[in-house]
């Protein structure tokens, strides 16, 4: 075929749609599951799901995972979709222990014991503890969000299409929850000062 040929053959072409993100093979439940499980469980335990009530949440957002992943659109990535089935599940699990309160294990988030001496151990310990003392002192709005921001290092668009707001009203919650998490340290610290006294 003659080369001028050829090019105008080419260009009758049609080209080849883009793969949008919806196209694209999903990993298999279990890729999910295996990919995010940490994810699900740390930020569940940071959104104030009781320790006690912590695995059943997890196998909730899981099982809807699992039973919802066929209708999953690709109009966010995978990790986005998993925490707006979290946030909801959550919620659920949050207003049931305000009207059922569970007691709460003994050092229910002890840092791995593998790593460091027992001082060091004892000082992760506590500093997890507190972390989850500031963030149960945030309302939920703010919590979210700067569970996603500060913990997870998610983007303000990749908050915004998790929980269905604007990414530029994501800014201004993180901006709130920031401020109410400093307030909260200052108390904090504020009675240890006067404990020391």
């Amino acid at each position: 075929m003659a080369p001028a040929l050829e090019v105008a053959v080419q260009a009758k072409r049609p080209l080849e749609p883009p793969v949008c993100e919806s196209e694209k093979e999903l990993p298999s439940f279990s890729e999910i599951y295996e990919l995010y499980f940490d994810f699900v469980w740390r930020s569940a335990k940071r959104l104030g799901v009781a320790q006690t009530l912590l695995d059943d949440a997890v196998q909730d957002v899981f099982l809807t995972v699992h039973q919802r992943l066929g209708e999953f659109e690709g109009r966010s990535s995978i990790k986005t979709w998993i925490f707006g089935i979290l946030i909801n599940k959550v919620r659920g699990y949050r207003r049931t222990a305000r009207r059922k309160p569970v007691q709460p294990l003994m050092n229910e988030d002890i840092p791995d014991i593998n790593q460091g001496g027992p001082l060091e151990l004892r000082a992760k310990t506590e500093a997890v503890e507190l972390l989850h003392q500031l963030l149960d002192t945030m309302d939920d709005d703010k919590r979210e969000v700067f569970v996603l921001a500060e913990l997870e290092q998610m983007t303000a668009d990749e908050i915004g299409d998790a929980m269905g707001i604007k990414a530029h009203n994501v800014c201004s919650r993180l901006r709130a929850a920031r401020r109410a998490f400093e307030a909260a340290l200052a108390r904090h610290h504020a009675r240890d000062r006067w404990r020391l006294k």
